[in-house]
């Protein structure tokens, strides 16, 4: 895997920076530590760690040390920003509903006044980021469990009220990219496309295509989900695109051929069940109208079985219904028994990695493999806990200083 030693600028993350400072993302009792703290002025030096359980490949340090360095610090006085803030969140209410009014004059004030809240906030912020010291690993690192990814060192009430913050991002992208990652081994260095687009809430696609090519996706679904990259998304031809043609998926890939001439076309085949069928009709159409099919998509239900495993009495060799390795099998053939051997095969639904390794296994002619929502499932959940103060140990009980270099200062 490629590993990317310079980290990612801040500018690159849209950050909510007034509502992480003011705690509105964080857990009530971190921001009450940060206020206790504050109170009582105090002055003992302390080492935050941060860790999580399972090798794993690590992804979200460049977005953590971002929110970090954008808001570490404290209020000059608390009373006033509660104030303004209070006063911001109620005009970003307003503002979500002049825009879906359509009211410009009044949403141009309006976003105006924000602007003015923001400068207001911004000047009672003291900003505390140089009074830290910051170490950690680099996205795409490969970690090991307990190992310490990262650490947080200087005055606990610049930053206690972003535990919530810094640890979900890491949680989120190590799980996306350890996942990946373990699709992409099982692979063997065939494509991988990221289509996990539908099966999450839609602000989670940017970081989720981050650390998804960085575990090495060849391709992923959305704009967004390549935006840090500079990457478009890729697809072509959906099944609501064939129902919109009467279910005829040769013409609609035609047509979508046509329309996009530069995109690689791959055709969805599974439409009426009978994926064969199709695939070759598709092919023949393309080569005698001098078309490029780059490849057929392969994305049977998992409740249904392709008509051909039924017409050639393959039954009973193993699960017969979804995508299943004799239906490849059964489509390359017949594509190749009709010259065209240049069409490529893509599968999609219900892939994992050992899935995945199965077909590799077995040595089944797939090109390229579609991933979706078994990337999303599972548990890297990171844990941050005050191991030492003042220079002297003072972890809870079953947590110790766990010193690590390959953690680098964050300059």
């Amino acid at each position: 895997m490629e590993k990317h030693k310079k980290r990612l600028p801040i500018e690159t993350f849209e950050i909510p920076i007034q509502k992480i400072r003011r705690g509105y993302y964080t857990a009530v009792y971190f921001w009450r530590e940060k206020q206790i703290l504050e109170e009582l002025n105090y002055a003992k030096q302390v080492v935050m760690q941060v860790f999580q359980k399972n090798d794993a490949v690590l992804c979200g340090t460049d977005e953590a040390i971002a929110v970090i360095k954008r808001c570490s610090g404290m209020y000059k006085d608390l009373k006033r920003a509660y104030k303004l803030f209070d006063q911001y969140v109620e005009q970003e209410r307003t503002i979500r509903a002049l825009y879906v009014k359509q009211n410009y004059k009044r949403l141009e004030r309006a976003l105006k006044k924000r602007i003015n809240l923001e400068i207001e906030l911004d000047s009672l912020w003291e900003d505390r980021t140089s009074e830290l010291t910051i170490t950690s690993l680099y996205d795409g690192d490969r970690i090991k469990p307990w190992e310490t990814v990262m650490t947080l060192e200087g005055l606990p009430q610049y930053f206690a009220h972003l535990e919530s913050v810094y640890l979900g991002i890491l949680a989120r992208r190590t799980l996306l990219a350890t996942n990946v990652a373990k699709v992409v081994e099982a692979a063997q260095g065939k494509p991988v496309l990221f289509f996990a687009d539908r099966f999450d809430h839609y602000a989670n696609q940017t970081g989720d295509g981050y650390a998804a090519t960085l575990s090495g996706a060849s391709g992923v679904a959305t704009d967004v989900m390549g935006e840090w990259w500079g990457k478009k998304g890729s697809g072509t031809t959906p099944h609501a695109l064939i129902a919109c043609f009467e279910g005829d998926t040769t013409e609609a890939t035609v047509v979508f051929a046509r329309k996009y001439p530069d995109v690689p076309c791959i055709s969805l085949v599974d439409f009426h069940n009978d994926s064969v069928t199709t695939a070759v009709e598709v092919a023949d159409r393309f080569k005698a109208e001098g078309l490029r099919l780059w490849g057929v998509r392969l994305d049977t239900s998992s409740t249904v079985v392709d008509q051909s495993l039924i017409r050639n009495n393959q039954m009973g060799a193993q699960r017969p219904t979804g995508v299943n390795t004799i239906l490849v099998n059964n489509v390359r053939k017949a594509l190749d028994d009709r010259d065209h051997n240049e069409v490529k095969i893509v599968v999609s639904g219900g892939f994992n990695a050992e899935k995945i390794a199965v077909f590799e296994k077995r040595k089944v002619p797939v090109d390229a493999y579609g991933v979706g929502s078994s990337l999303l499932k599972g548990n890297y959940d990171f844990t941050a806990d005050i191991v030492m103060v003042d220079g002297k140990p003072r972890a809870k009980v079953g947590r110790v200083y766990r010193p690590n270099s390959r953690l680098i200062k964050v300059e």
